[in-house]
C-alpha cells in the first residue's frame, strides 16, 4: 500500500471550523507544513455533512483525504458530525483529526468512541498551532497510510 507521497497530487482536507479566524490561521499553518493540499472549509457541522453527502466526481468537489474538525460548535457539534460520518458507509473510513481547545478527559474519550482517528489540542499560541498542524501533516500525509478508497 502506497503513501499519500506517492500520489502525485495535494491532499484534499475539509475544515470544519466555527470561528473563521481559527479557520484563517489553521490555512496558514497548513501552507508552512510543506504538503500540498486544496482546502475546502465549512462553518458548520451541519454544512460539513452536506458537503460530503454531495456525489464525488468531475462536477463536484473531490473527497477529503483528511478531515479536521473542530469540537464545539452550535447547532451540530464536532460529536454529532463525527457520529454521522462513522455512521455512514460510505464516509466511515476518512480519517478524521479533532482540533479542538478542550483537553477536556470526557470529550477526548467519547471522540475516540465516536470513531476519530486522532484527537489534537488546538493551541491558541500562532507557534504552537503551526507546530502542532505541521505535525498533523506530516503525520497524515507522509507517515500514515491512507485507506485508498478515495475516488479522485
Amino acid at each position: 500500500m502506497p503513501h499519500f507521497s506517492e500520489f502525485n497530487r495535494p491532499a484534499e482536507i475539509l475544515l470544519v471550523d466555527d470561528n473563521s479566524t481559527d479557520a484563517l490561521l489553521i490555512e496558514e499553518c497548513l501552507k508552512e507544513s510543506g504538503v500540498k493540499f486544496n482546502l475546502r472549509y465549512v462553518p458548520t457541522g451541519m454544512e460539513c455533512i452536506k458537503y460530503l453527502n454531495q456525489p464525488v466526481g468531475e462536477n463536484s468537489h473531490p473527497r477529503p483525504d483528511l478531515i479536521l474538525l473542530d469540537l464545539n460548535m452550535p447547532a451540530m457539534d464536532g460529536r454529532e458530525v463525527m457520529a454521522a460520518i462513522r455512521k455512514n458507509e460510505a464516509l466511515a473510513t476518512i480519517p478524521v483529526q479533532v482540533l479542538s481547545t478542550s483537553e477536556n478527559e470526557r470529550d477526548v474519550q467519547n471522540l475516540y468512541r465516536a470513531g476519530c482517528n486522532s484527537y489534537a489540542y488546538k493551541p491558541v499560541d500562532f507557534e504552537e498551532l503551526q507546530a502542532t498542524i505541521t505535525n498533523i501533516m506530516e503525520f497524515w500525509f507522509e507517515t500514515a497510510l491512507l485507506p485508498s478508497d478515495n475516488p479522485h
